[in-house]
């Protein structure tokens, strides 16, 4: 279980990462679109 965590911590991590550079670079809007519907989903 512990493995597991680390893993999606690593992956929310990168998820983050390659927001920020989304961002900068100016691809975000669509990237927020999807990030909000997963969000959605999650609750």
């Amino acid at each position: 279980i512990r493995k597991d965590l680390e893993r999606k911590a690593n992956w929310i991590a990168l998820k983050a990462f390659s927001l920020g550079k989304s961002l900068f670079t100016g691809n975000s809007k669509s990237f927020f679109v999807q990030q909000k519907n997963l969000q959605i989903k999650y609750k």
